[in-house]
């Protein structure tokens, strides 16, 4: 199959070295591979990462009012400690690092090294767990739900607040507290290319779907028979809103002790009369007239449930390569969330405001 690519193991020191030409701002280490802009002073600093293919998650929102440094690993494969590591190092202005981490059991356990190491060498340092995906309870890549696209979400507002004098704690606070908010759904018409396999990670028939599809091409609910549109985001928005709210153990670092505390959180449940941020997410090779067409069915859909749309993001924020098919996103946000989400914002893949 034809990509527009050289060698398949250049493919993201190239992509990177691209955006890097294109955002002159962004600075670019790629050995070990990261990226980051200038920090300011007493500002925390907010680093993410994961392995690539999901653009522009996580290196394009890199910016003022975003992310100050990303850490990309190869095609769907985790970034390692020493990237994460040496960001941390580069990006820290004294005001401390939290890291965005997508539940995946790679980025976990490699960003908790990093965290360790910081910590060591008296970096003020923390760390929260995205796990929006209220598809399966666990997966290929996984222990707990997935974190996907409403890490678009934590990164946009906590950015938001770090820029606004936020402290280390009040911003990890903000994050668990956004995740804990927000629940995703997608689902793929059909598979992605991953350079180094050359063809489809998974085949469906003209008329199949996979139902609850991960972000790496990775199984759902089920594999069911596709009608229409209207029909697939009132089953995706249904899936959203009958999982009522959870609770699970997270680990949560303890920047006194330097060791990590398991601490009970819980998914909150969804009210109706409550303000919502809505992301329609395509995940890679779903026209953007299609999402509009998703956007239409699905604010249908809240109106009917009693949900207020207060904002809305329409567009491709957490991608699978080149895959075809979309993800739901509700956060149901308070005036806070809503005010840091409206704050201005200056990456590649996002920018509004002053």
């Amino acid at each position: 199959m034809k990509k527009l690519i050289n060698r398949v193991e250049d493919v993201v020191k190239e992509q990177m070295e691209g955006l890097v030409l294109s955002r002159p701002e962004l600075k670019v280490s790629y050995e070990p591979r990261y990226m980051w802009h200038e920090p300011k002073q007493q500002q925390v600093a907010l680093v993410s990462g994961g392995g690539s293919g999901h653009e522009p998650l996580h290196a394009g929102f890199i910016g003022d009012g975003m992310l100050t440094g990303a850490c990309p690993g190869e095609v769907f494969t985790s970034p390692t400690p020493d990237q994460m590591y040496e960001c941390g190092q580069k990006v820290d202005s004294g005001e401390g690092v939290l890291f965005v981490i997508k539940n995946y059991t790679g980025d976990v356990l490699n960003f908790e090294t990093a965290v360790e190491l910081l910590h060591a060498d008296g970096v003020r340092v923390g760390a929260v767990l995205t796990d929006d995906d209220v598809a399966v309870k666990d997966s290929l890549y996984t222990a707990g739900r997935r974190g996907v696209a409403g890490t678009v979400l934590v990164e946009k507002m906590v950015g938001a607040a770090a820029a606004q004098g936020y402290d280390l704690d009040k911003c990890e606070v903000l994050a668990r507290r956004i995740n804990n908010n927000c629940r995703s759904f997608g689902v793929a018409l059909s598979a992605c290319v991953v350079p180094a396999a050359g063809k489809p990670s998974f085949v469906l028939e003209e008329n199949e779907i996979e139902f609850g599809v991960g972000i790496h091409g990775e199984p759902g609910i089920e594999r069911r028979a596709y009608d229409d549109a209207n029909t697939l985001v009132d089953q995706m928005f249904a899936e959203i809103m009958d999982n009522a709210g959870y609770s699970r153990t997270q680990r949560i670092w303890n920047r006194e002790s330097g060791d990590w505390d398991e601490v009970e959180t819980k998914i909150n449940d969804f009210n109706t009369d409550q303000d919502y941020i809505v992301l329609v997410n395509g995940l890679g090779a779903t026209p953007e007239s299609e999402l509009y067409g998703v956007y239409r069915r699905l604010a249908q859909n809240c109106e009917q449930a009693g949900l207020r749309i207060a904002r809305n993001l329409v567009g491709n924020y957490c991608t699978s390569l080149n895959m075809e098919g979309i993800s739901i996103t509700l956060l149901q946000a308070d005036e806070e969330m809503l005010s840091l989400y409206d704050a201005p914002v200056n990456t590649a893949a996002m920018t509004w405001g002053k």
